[in-house]
């Protein structure tokens, strides 16, 4: 499904982002990176970002604080986010990040073939979710447009099927 969405990558080491890139490359989407969570919601609020794929600890704003944000806001709380750590699992960590909605929380290092395939997955619903609901505002639109129009006059109904029969013999 063509996009001009891309994905975001969201780390504070430049060897995380550059093999992250690595490991999505090949299957063929816009990727962008950002180096802070404040970088990242910048980048976010300029929209066309169609995932997140965001460290948990950054200096400054942690991935949980960038999603914490995004989920107040209308126009992204429903960009599907996939947390990354390297500090194993942590039970307080996987309730509060599941408890924001994230789509799915993966340790460190990534595995890129399983990373692949979870972004290929929410990136594309995400991306139908999208245009289903550009397709229903059109239709609403066509509806309302539609109430709105002056009346027409009635069509002549149409005749019975049974009326073009000939008359069955006893």
């Amino acid at each position: 499904m063509p996009s001009d969405a891309n994905i975001l990558i969201v780390d504070d080491h430049e060897d995380t982002l550059y093999a992250l890139e690595s490991a999505l490359a090949p299957l063929g989407y816009r990727l962008g990176r950002a180096t802070s969570g404040d970088e990242a919601l910048k980048q976010v609020l300029r929209g066309h970002v169609g995932l997140l794929l965001l460290d948990v600890r950054m200096p400054g704003v942690s991935g949980l604080d960038v999603v914490r944000y995004l989920r107040r806001l209308e126009q992204t709380q429903h960009i599907p986010v996939i947390l990354l750590t390297g500090f194993g699992a942590d039970h307080g960590l996987t309730s509060t990040a599941f408890g924001l909605g994230v789509a799915d929380l993966v340790m460190k290092p990534v595995d890129p073939w399983a990373l692949r395939t979870k972004v290929r997955y929410l990136f594309d619903a995400h991306q139908r979710h999208l245009a289903l609901e550009a397709e229903v505002r059109e239709l609403r639109a066509l509806v309302r447009d539609h109430a709105e129009a002056p009346e027409h006059p009635p069509r002549p109904a149409l005749p019975h099927p049974d009326a073009r029969l000939p008359p069955q013999r006893a």
